[in-house]
């Protein structure tokens, strides 16, 4: 089983990476404020405009580490990477499997399916922990529309009914997501999902750990030999990670989602953290960016028991199983693509 290691976040932008020996350095006005050795990390994620030595890109190339540069805002930029490892046949199948409507069309139904029961257990925990509190009946409806949608998904045969239902059960959701948020409801009031830019806190949180979530879920693709920009469920873009945000979809839940809620519901975060721009913008400062990091961060490190494998693995390292099973999947090792069900 792979080792779960660090990811080193920059979130100053006048910071300067470089290396010495096998240790990255973390430099601000030539000062070294951090130094960490290369084999305990797995990716670097710099936020605004930090720069990185050639020397340093070619040592994170050759061990491995990938380093991902998004804005201020959390928008990714790019994203540098040594050579694909794996099998260039594992590469071939998943082209050929891309471009075949049959088999996109049964794994973009696993991602999907798992994303919407998923999402129901969310609601579904929110109940069982809070039923108190939160309205039961909105959320029961949600669930029951949720359960409609699923068995929708089984049973369609192309690919645009499948993105429609997908996009019904998300507004299913979403419409009670603001139920969840039991604490800091003014400063944390959620109307929809809404994106590029977010215009609330809570569309601003989603969006960034989204934003993280997409840097794991590339790397574990890279990491089995998959590349992460030919997907199934999404079309192929100049630039996108079309497979990554394939892995995405099953995952949002339990990842994303439940740390937001975490983060207001339990008072880590605070809506003087955010800051509202003259076009409406809504963005987080330094502080409650770290504040999120370090929560990300420390919710990789808790345990599970994974429901396929049936081990127990670090939270964290659920992207790189699904990558896993997916590349087995698409070797033949597996009959099937075994989706992420979160009990």
């Amino acid at each position: 089983m792979r080792k779960l290691l660090n990811t080193l976040y920059i979130t100053l932008p006048d910071s300067y990476l470089a290396c010495d020996g096998e240790n990255v350095l973390v430099k601000i006005n030539g000062e070294i404020k951090f130094r960490v050795p290369i084999h305990n990390l797995e990716g670097i994620v710099c936020f605004g405009y930090a720069g990185a030595s050639p020397g340093l890109m070619e040592l994170c190339c050759e061990r491995g580490v990938s380093i991902s540069f998004l804005t201020h805002f959390g928008k990714f930029i790019g994203r540098v990477s040594g050579r694909i490892s794996g099998n260039v046949l594992l590469r071939r199948t998943q082209y050929r499997w891309s471009d075949d409507f049959e088999s996109s069309l049964r794994l973009s139904k696993r991602f999907l399916l798992a994303k919407v029961i998923n999402s129901r257990s969310v609601l579904h925990r929110a109940i069982r922990d809070h039923s108190q509190i939160v309205d039961t009946l909105a959320l029961s409806k949600s669930m029951d529309d949720l359960s409609a949608y699923s068995n929708k998904l089984i049973t369609s045969n192309d690919m645009d009914s499948l993105r429609g239902i997908e996009g019904l059960s998300a507004a299913s959701y979403f419409s009670v997501f603001n139920h969840l948020i039991l604490n800091q409801k003014d400063d944390f009031c959620f109307t929809g999902r809404n994106r590029r830019p977010p215009t609330d806190r809570v569309n601003s949180l989603l969006s960034f750990l989204y934003t993280l979530l997409s840097h794991e879920t590339a790397a574990a693709l890279e990491s089995v030999g998959l590349d992460p920009q030919v997907g199934f469920l999404h079309k192929d873009r100049p630039g996108r990670l079309s497979l990554s945000l394939d892995l995405m979809e099953e995952l949002r839940p339990h990842f994303a989602d439940r740390l937001a809620l975490t983060l207001i519901n339990r008072n880590q975060i605070d809506g003087g953290g955010f800051t509202i721009k003259e076009n409406g913008t809504v963005i987080m400062d330094d502080k409650t960016r770290k504040e999120v990091l370090l929560a990300w961060q420390k919710r990789k490190q808790e345990e599970i028991v994974h429901p396929f494998i049936e081990e127990k693995i670090q939270f964290g390292l659920v992207p790189y199983v699904q990558a896993m099973l997916l590349s087995r999947h698409l070797r033949g090792d597996l009959e099937d693509y075994p989706p992420f069900f979160w009990k």
